[in-house]
């Protein structure tokens, strides 16, 4: 039986991204729980449950940040859990809590995304990159995804205008989110994306992720429940699937190919439907190459057949397969534990995406990526289907 299509979501928040938070991070979490009460029409009181994602630096330092922050928010909970699996944090969050409402641990569930990292930064890393990594030079994502996209490159070869495409298509979507960055909300063009600084070669500056500050929310319960109080809009997680340590027991493993070729097929599998019928797709996007990369990953286009899939494809909002429509994380701003591609899903799927709205609401696809590991393939995968009332 899949007990995620007996879970939920009967509402969304987010908080404007900030380049940075001129508010305590406790403030936007209750900003937001503020929004899904009255959203939703729950009392503060029903809810049982809180799931955190544990990728935020502000929380980094801190052993019980889910029960600190319950305190701070005043929950009285039956089921309380933070979810570290980088940026799958989101998604997992969400198979978490339709699992932990269908064992009986809760009825009502906030999942919780707030981060304030640029105003606080408390992370601290012990890790393969530490000591394998920095001390060669090789610091952090941006180096690793350069070396990741010369390999590419070498392999398959590469045409960087279909890259500028993608950020093309992502930037114009940021233009129609109010939420997005202020800063990042510029149209731009393929060759202000090939003009922009290198980085660290060949990633440029618009192939980057910028951090910013932000939270945004999902209250979920059990459909029945939904339905007791009256919800007929909501949205119901219809699969699932995550890998972690992608062929981790390997010596030598092709970095262009993730844990996505696992989960996604586990995802779409229990969702009970095949690719061609995604409607709409919300990868997880740190770097440009690694929409490109999930596109192959999932099977959209086989391996080294990315960038033709992109020329062929209209990704806007109203095209062949609408992506990333709030912006992404690209151009509307790394935030809120890089949920908020999570929750332009559900904003979709609610028929509330206002300029930007899709045409087909049948479902959405949103995807994870979490942690970066040098010379080896993504620390976990992840791969959510979403349906509206399903």
């Amino acid at each position: 039986m899949n007990c995620l299509r007996e879970s939920a979501i009967v509402a969304y928040a987010e908080t404007k991204i900030m380049e940075k938070s001129d508010r305590d991070v406790w403030e936007l979490d209750a900003e937001v729980l503020d929004a899904l009460l009255e959203r939703s029409g729950f009392e503060k009181a029903e809810i049982d449950g809180l799931v955190m994602a544990g990728f935020g630096l502000t929380a980094a330092g801190e052993s019980f940040w889910a029960q600190v922050t319950a305190d701070q928010l005043g929950l009285e909970l039956d089921y309380c859990d933070q979810v570290h699996i980088g940026g799958c944090s989101a998604t997992g969050s969400v198979a978490r809590a339709a699992a932990a409402i269908d064992a009986g641990l809760c009825t009502t569930v906030l999942l919780l995304f707030a981060d304030t990292g640029v105003a606080e930064n408390n992370r601290g890393d012990r890790s393969f990159r530490r000591e394998w990594a920095d001390p060669y030079g090789v610091f952090g994502p941006p180096d690793a995804f350069g070396l990741l996209t010369r390999r590419y490159e070498h392999q398959y070869g590469l045409d960087y205008e279909m890259l500028g495409k993608l950020a093309v298509t992502q930037r114009a979507h940021a233009m129609l989110n109010d939420n997005a960055c202020e800063k990042l909300r510029k149209p731009i063009t393929i060759d202000d994306y090939l003009n922009s600084r290198m980085i660290a070669d060949p990633i440029r500056l618009l192939d980057c992720v910028m951090r910013c500050d932000a939270a945004s929310g999902l209250l979920m319960t059990s459909r029945r429940r939904a339905r007791e109080k009256g919800i007929d809009k909501f949205v119901t997680p219809i699969g699932y699937g995550e890998r972690t340590n992608f062929l981790g027991g390997e010596n030598f493993v092709d970095v262009t190919r993730s844990g996505h070729e696992v989960c996604g097929k586990r995802a779409l599998a229990q969702a009970g439907i095949a690719l061609r019928d995604v409607a709409s797709f919300h990868p997880y996007d740190d770097f440009i190459i690694a929409i490109m990369l999930q596109l192959e990953a999932f099977g959209f286009c086989g391996p080294g057949q990315g960038v033709q899939f992109i020329r062929e494809m209209n990704f806007a909002f109203d095209g062949d397969l609408p992506l990333n429509t709030g912006g992404g994380q690209i151009s509307a701003g790394q935030a809120a534990c890089c949920s908020h591609n999570l929750t332009e899903a559900v904003r979709q799927l609610m028929g509330e995406g206002g300029a930007r709205q899709v045409r087909n609401t049948a479902n959405a696809l949103v995807s994870g990526i979490g942690w970066i590991n040098y010379s080896r393939n993504w620390g976990t995968s992840s791969a959510l289907v979403l349906a509206p009332n399903a």
